[in-house]
C-alpha cells in the first residue's frame, strides 16, 4: 500500500478518528485528511509523529516511513551483535533470578531465544524435532508430541493462546491440533492457568509477559520475556523441591 492507504489502515485498526489522531500528532484534521487522500506529502518528522501517536510497533513505524518514501529510523540489530551485549546480559540475569520457576524469551515470531534451566520441567518427554532450533513455543505447547499430551486443561489453555495471536498460517496450524471449544461464561482469557502433568506432580502455572517498552531497536522491542509463576502453594512447593 502507498502511504495514504497505510496511514488510513493503521488509524482504522486503532479505532481512532481523524480528529483524535490529528490532536495526538499535533496537526489539524484538515492536514491529516489531505495526507490520507494523497493530496499532501508529509515530512519525515510528521511521519515519525504519526507512528508514535498511533503507538505502532517499531517495525510498523519503519514500514510507514518507507511507504512515505523515507529511510527507516529504527535499527534492527541481530541479538548476537556486540552492541546488544547489555541486553543479553540483562535478560540472562532476569532468567536466572526467576529460578526455580521457568522463564523464557521469545521473538516476534514466538521463536525461543533464551530460557532458564527450569524450562526443562516444561519440556519433559517432548519430541526432539520440536526442540530443534528454531523452536516455536506455541507449536511446542499445542503439538500432540509437545506439551499438549501433558496439559490437563488443554482446550482452555489453547483458547488462551488463540486469543493472543492473529489469524494466519500459524493460527491455522495450531487450531488443527486442538478441537475448537467455544469460550464458556467463565472464560477470562489472560487469567487462565496451565495445568501441566510433570514428574514432580501436577503443576498449576500462570504467566506474566514483559517487554522492552522504551526500546528503540526493532529486535529488542519485539522480544517478550514470559515468566511462569506458581498458581498455588502446592505448585510452589513442587518447583522449589
Amino acid at each position: 500500500m502507498d502511504f495514504s492507504q497505510t496511514l488510513r489502515a493503521n488509524r482504522h485498526r486503532r479505532h481512532l478518528s481523524q480528529l483524535d489522531l490529528a490532536l495526538r500528532a499535533g496537526t489539524t484534521q484538515r492536514h491529516l485528511s489531505f495526507m490520507e487522500s494523497g493530496r499532501s506529502r508529509p515530512g519525515r518528522t510528521m511521519v515519525v509523529r504519526l507512528g508514535e501517536s498511533m503507538e505502532l510497533p517499531l517495525r510498523e513505524r519503519n514500514e510507514l516511513l518507507l511507504a512515505a518514501g523515507y529511510a527507516p529510523v529504527y535499527p534492527q540489530t541481530p541479538l548476537d551483535d556486540p552492541s546488544l551485549e547489555h541486553v543479553r546480559t540483562a535478560l540472562g540475569h532476569i532468567l536466572t533470578g526467576h529460578l526455580p520457576y521457568p522463564a523464557i524469551v521469545v521473538d516476534a515470531g514466538h521463536e525461543l531465544v533464551l530460557a532458564n534451566d527450569a524450562f526443562s520441567l516444561l519440556t519433559e518427554g517432548v519430541a526432539e524435532h520440536l526442540l530443534c532450533p528454531p523452536v516455536n513455543v506455541l507449536r511446542l505447547s499445542l503439538h500432540p508430541e509437545g506439551l499438549a499430551a501433558r496439559i490437563v486443561n488443554l482446550p482452555q489453555w489453547a483458547q488462551h493462546i488463540f486469543d493472543r495471536i492473529p489469524r494466519g498460517d500459524l493460527y491455522d496450524e495450531l487450531s488443527g491440533y486442538v478441537p475448537h471449544v467455544a469460550p464458556g461464561p467463565d472464560h477470562v482469557g489472560f487469567a487462565v492457568p496451565v495445568r501441566l502433568r510433570s514428574a514432580r506432580g501436577e503443576l498449576r502455572l500462570t504467566t506474566t509477559i514483559t517487554t522492552f517498552a522504551t526500546a528503540t531497536d526493532v529486535t529488542v522491542a519485539e522480544l517478550k520475556l514470559e515468566a511462569f509463576l506458581p498458581a498455588d502453594a502446592a505448585t510452589a512447593a513442587l518447583l522449589a523441591g
